[in-house]
């Protein structure tokens, strides 16, 4: 139906939740959320699928538990700010690559050709974590040796942490003690007795590492992996090791230079994370008794100093950029950029035919983002399509599929998740514990402990992971309880990333790779621990106003190089994609959001780099009449609940109604996922070909909004306040989608 330009405006500028020409008054939106408290008969109707319907799957037979949840109409759209959004790093924190690396080696390829084997490394130095002390503390630790071996101790059970002394010569290290050491003298009592403390510092000549170990012992340290998982996990190269340990130097210089201490962390992928600092010298230790600190800072235009930074006047911040700058001078890397902080985009606010395959949890009827599009009973205009999936291709998933999800990590004891056979061992990898808001760093623990964030004025957890996951099909479906997913079957990978505040770059790109099985994460032993369940399909509900990061995008590569489809959030700062990481970032499938009218939704990001237009929800609206905001309504706990059966509040519930592009981009991962289950031989490009090629076309009017609320977008030919917002090649809608051969 064409709209008007008065009609037009007058839709906008409610969605924008202008008052005065608002598409729905404010009489109407609170009939609406009394309503959503006092459901009639009628709306129990339509959930029901009919007043006559005595089933189990009806909300009068299942408990409060199984069907309570959250979320009301909003009084208003909830749009995101004008002015750009706060760029956030961690204080002290560097993600680097030296240039020219050598590509890694697949262990397959070692195991069938043998004569590989001497171009690759095997043991510890190519995961470990060198310490470079500041005088301060170097000279507490030469009448104190405590202060180096609390520091060394912090690795065990996990990488190797070794203090050296930059201003100590490095002797020549024999062949034997290379295979076990850092190819560097760690700091000792003998050392300190030996040191002139004021002898100039000069950089140790790196020289080529020599291998070690034998073929046969070399084989016989190669990791025992299951055939699938060998295809995909890569290893080290011995010269990739040569270049790491001379860019180390570089920044040893670099840390000495300025004072501070340092600690470099090296990685098999090539990335290495650099953290300055007084919290270099306890970089994986947390305890309850240090004073709180600062862990994160908005970007500035500041610079270095370095007059003010070697007086000791600059503070870490400022030593971080002076750092980076000599680092990125010296031509040696090909990235040195901070270690940005992501957020999830989820917007946070206080406040059916005959023969088809449904489900039968209970709030199934209130997510109309699987239904079949149209404007017929059972249909919305802004469905996914997925009950005629079901349907046709007679499948909701397989468990030889793998979707993971790098998120907050997920509820574990959520009653619909807890016990699901979707739920494969998965991973912590922040790094931080006080950004992890649990008590240590990386581990194999991917439950979310919350993420309140009081330092951002955000006061309740998001679990949103468990919302994400719900989506793509974590819980249990057709259980009689709570919600359903989009892919019932699916193997479900969670890999947490983000905690308290935000999640940091580097840990994000090595969960990247740990998803995908191309890097290992350690156990408490120390030992190897690879993804056994390496990902067809990584979802990224995650988002950084900036252009995709060079290291970021480095990941992504990797991985999408061994045949994974990495799926992104469009982001929800309404600006164009090519300013926002990862949606920005090259050889990924960036996902819009909608509302129920298959429409852009307000908060959304747009832009010639949106591949897919998919349900994100509108918290404001209820297109469908069903007295519920159309949101998008998945697992995570919730406060300040009701029952949706009798309008009775619930202190606390599993089930919550959610917004933003964080919730499109699982309807694309678990579209994508039930395609693959039905045609496991498609290729990852082939599986997003089938995709798109199923897409609903979208019309100008469903992208477009006020020049006012978008900078940067482009005036329609036919209104100059109305704005064009690229969103995509279509609307997902899986019922369109051809699996024949």
């Amino acid at each position: 139906m064409a709209f008007s330009q008065t009609h037009w405006k007058t839709v906008l500028l409610g969605v924008s939740g202008l008052a005065i020409l608002g598409l729905v008054s404010c009489g109407k939106q609170q009939e609406r959320i009394e309503r959503a408290q006092n459901l009639g008969q009628a709306v129990l109707d339509q959930v029901l699928g009919g007043g006559s319907d005595t089933s189990a799957s009806s909300l009068e037979n299942v408990p409060v538990e199984a069907r309570a949840m959250a979320g009301t109409l909003q009084a208003q759209s909830v749009v995101a700010q004008l002015e750009p959004a706060e760029r956030r790093y961690v204080i002290g924190s560097i993600v680097a690559k030296p240039r020219d690396l050598a590509p890694p080696i697949a262990l397959a390829s070692v195991m069938a050709e043998p004569e590989l084997i001497d171009q690759i490394l095997v043991d510890e130095q190519a995961e470990a974590k060198i310490v470079i002390l500041d005088d301060a503390t170097s000279r507490r630790a030469e009448t104190d040796m405590a202060v180096i071996e609390d520091i060394e101790s912090a690795g065990t059970g996990m990488r190797s942490i070794t203090v050296i002394d930059p201003k100590t010569e490095v002797p020549t290290q024999s062949v034997e003690r290379v295979g076990t050491r850092l190819p560097r003298e760690p700091l000792s009592r003998e050392i300190y007795r030996r040191r002139q403390v004021d002898e100039g510092y000069t950089t140790p000549e790196i020289r080529a590492i020599p291998v070690v170990k034998t073929r046969e012992q070399k084989l016989q340290s190669l990791p025992q992996l299951k055939p699938r998982l060998a295809q995909r996990a890569m290893t080290l190269r011995g010269e990739t090791l040569t270049r790491q340990i001379s860019a180390e130097n570089r920044m040893i210089a670099a840390a000495t230079k300025y004072g501070v201490a340092a600690s470099i962390q090296r990685s098999r992928s090539g990335q290495m994370v650099i953290e300055i600092g007084a919290d270099a010298l306890s970089p994986t230790q947390f305890t309850t008794e240090r004073a709180p600190r600062q862990i994160f800072a908005l970007e500035t235009n500041t610079g270095c100093d370095d007059a003010a930074v070697q007086s000791g006047r600059g503070g870490t911040a400022m030593a971080m950029d002076c750092v980076i700058r000599d680092l990125q001078a010296s031509g040696e890397f090909e990235y040195v950029e901070k270690d940005y902080l992501f957020d999830h985009q989820m917007i946070r606010r206080p406040g059916t035919a005959t023969a088809s395959v449904t489900p039968n949890d209970p709030l199934f009827g209130l997510q109309w983002n699987f239904l079949n599009q149209g404007s017929e009973d059972g249909e919305s205009e802004g469905g996914a399509g997925f009950i005629d999936f079901w349907t046709r291709e007679a499948t909701q998933g397989s468990i030889d599929v793998v979707v993971a999800i790098i998120d907050t990590g997920l509820e574990l004891d959520h009653p619909d998740i807890a016990g699901s056979p979707n739920v494969a061992p998965g991973w912590d990898m922040v790094s931080d514990p006080a950004t992890g808001n649990d008590g240590n760093g990386r581990d194999d623990n991917p439950d979310d402990p919350g993420d309140i964030c009081p330092e951002r004025g955000v006061f309740a957890n998001s679990y949103h992971g468990t919302h994400v996951a719900g989506t793509v099909g974590v819980g249990v479906t057709n259980n009689r309880a709570g919600v359903a997913g989009g892919a019932w079957n699916v193997k479900i990978v969670p890999v947490r990333a983000l905690g308290k505040c935000g999640g940091r770059l580097s840990d994000i790109n090595d969960a990247i790779r740990w998803a995908a099985g191309t890097i290992p994460e350690y156990d408490a032993l120390g030992n190897e621990v690879w993804n056994e369940n390496p990902a067809d399909i990584i979802n990224l509900s995650i988002g950084l106003f900036k252009t995709c990061p060079a290291s970021m995008q480095d990941a992504i590569d990797a991985v999408t190089d061994a045949g994974v489809v990495v799926v992104s959030a469009a982001g929800n700062n309404r600006i164009s994609t090519e300013y926002y990481a990862p949606a920005g970032c090259r050889n990924v499938v960036t996902v819009a959001g909608s509302d129920a009218r298959g429409y852009l939704a307000p908060y959304s990001n747009y832009g010639d780099g949106v591949d897919i237009l998919a349900p994100g929800g509108d918290l404001s609206r209820d297109d469908d009449g069903d007295g519920h905001p159309d949101g998008i309504l998945s697992t995570k706990s919730a406060e300040n609940c009701f029952d949706p059966l009798s309008g009775e509040a619930v202190a606390e519930c599993h089930y919550a109604y959610e917004q933003g592009t964080s919730m499109a981009a699982p309807h694309v991962s678990a579209a994508l996922a039930l395609i693959k289950s039905r045609r496991p031989d498609l290729t990852a490009s082939e599986l997003v070909s089938r995709l798109t090629s199923g897409l609903s076309s979208i019309s100008q009017t469903q992208c477009t909004g006020l020049c006012s609320q978008y900078p940067g977008a482009e005036p329609t030919a036919d209104d100059p306040d109305i704005c064009l917002r690229p969103c995509g090649v279509g609307l997902l809608n899986l019922a369109g989608v051809e699996l024949s051969e």
